[in-house]
């Protein structure tokens, strides 16, 4: 099963850390078959939003809300279940100064 892991922190604390570390996580998740894709991102200040109401589109510089937690990047894991996705999940680095959010990947009904 796929879950996604969202990284989330504080951008002042998280651009202290040494991106060797977590390419070594990434690295090691790679060897062992559970990460399928993963990203960091650029700060939030770089961040556009899009919606689409009645039919207008509307674009606006910034995150979609003003958060403590500044969304960081995202590991695409397999894992067996939530258990081994979680466990994976306590290894990002980012997660001992952030958070890792784990969540299950959805298939779209084709029906």
């Amino acid at each position: 099963m796929k879950y996604l892991c969202l990284v989330y922190g504080d951008e002042a604390l998280l651009a202290g850390k040494d991106d060797r570390e977590c390419m070594a996580c990434a690295e090691s998740l790679q060897h062992s078959g559970h990460l399928l894709a993963g990203a960091a991102l650029q700060p939030v200040a770089t961040a556009t939003t899009v919606r689409v109401r009645n039919g207008e589109v509307a674009v606006t510089d910034g995150p979609f809300a003003e958060t403590k937690e500044q969304l960081a990047g995202f590991y695409l894991l397999e894992a067996r279940d939530l258990n081994e996705a979680l466990e994976k999940a306590a290894k990002i680095p980012p997660v001992r100064i952030g958070s890792v959010e784990v969540r299950p990947v959805r298939q779209l009904a084709l029906d």
